[in-house]
């Protein structure tokens, strides 16, 4: 049982990155969680970790001990679970790994009726500018836009989407018409710096045919990191968008917005729910997932 304990404390103490960190999360002293990790060194007979107050980098040691000690956390739990009947409560902990804006929108509303149905499960929301590593340690699923990456890991799409051209009715009077997508060149063009790719690369799939695409680089004066930033900018008359259909669709609806080209496609950009091909015996991982892709369906309207 110490063995366990131990374990436990060392992955709260690597998630925190600092003692002052982690003993703000335990609700003990600073010098308290010095003084086990210290006890922890001296049993084990290793150095686990170098660290100040605000700082702790693990060594060679302490990272296999917090990588091998995750996988022997995650397998009592779901032994436990195993021998509970399927309508029984879960418990253990699942940390879930999504990007800002539709984390916010879809992903924390539905994990909040998740959590009501299973008060005794830990769930830590973690969103990011950025996504996770696939390989990050700790994260039990990750929920990306675009194409799953190789088969390590098990794919569930949680929502079909794409990319939709777009403008406010005020931007487009008296601008030049847009027939095909070579012509925003002449068009002032809302970027969405997200990721380290080439962001003023428009792309683009004729609706007749997929096979069929176009790429333009776009140009204009105002740009962002933040997509509702730009969105907002977009209503406010600005230029033209490409954003996500599951960001834009109300906006469409209520006119705020209009949809250009629609012939011309923005590239497919679905949603998927990601988790490691270990995870798939984990109930913790399939409820989630179950209840995700079924509570999904209907909170967005089916692609145009």
């Amino acid at each position: 049982m110490a063995a366990l304990d131990d374990l436990a404390f060392f992955q709260h103490i690597a998630r925190a990155r600092s003692l002052t960190g982690a003993a703000r999360e335990l609700g003990v002293s600073l010098s308290a969680v010095s003084k086990r990790l210290q006890q922890l060194e001296q049993r084990l007979g290793v150095a686990l970790a170098t660290r100040t107050t605000r700082r702790l980098t693990l060594t060679p040691e302490g990272e296999r001990y917090l990588q091998r000690g995750a996988l022997i956390l995650d397998d009592l739990g779901e032994l436990e679970n195993s021998l509970r009947e399927q309508g029984s409560a879960l418990s253990g902990r699942l940390h879930v790994n999504a990007t800002f804006g539709f984390g916010r929108r879809h992903v924390a509303p539905l994990l909040s009726r998740f959590a009501a149905c299973h008060p005794q499960l830990s769930l830590q929301l973690e969103l990011s500018n950025f996504p996770r590593g696939l390989d990050a340690q700790g994260v039990d699923i990750h929920i990306r836009v675009g194409e799953p990456p190789d088969a390590r890991w098990i794919a569930r799409r949680l929502l079909a989407n794409r990319r939709i051209l777009c403008a406010a009715p005020a931007y487009l009077a008296g601008r030049p018409p847009l027939r095909v997508p070579e012509d925003l060149a002449q068009h002032d063009c809302l970027v969405i710096r997200e990721n380290d790719t080439d962001y003023a690369l428009w792309r683009f799939e004729s609706s007749a045919d997929p096979r069929e695409q176009r790429t333009v680089r776009v140009h204009g004066r105002l740009s962002s990191n933040d997509g509702e930033a730009m969105t907002r900018l977009a209503r406010d008359g600005h230029g033209v968008l490409l954003r996500s259909w599951w960001d834009v669709h109300g906006l469409l609806a209520r006119g705020e917005l209009v949809e250009l080209l629609p012939e011309w496609c923005g590239v497919a950009a679905d949603f998927h729910l990601l988790y490691s091909a270990r995870a798939r015996e984990s109930l913790r991982v399939k409820r989630f997932v179950e209840f995700m892709v079924a509570e999904m369906a209907g909170r967005v309207p089916p692609l145009p």
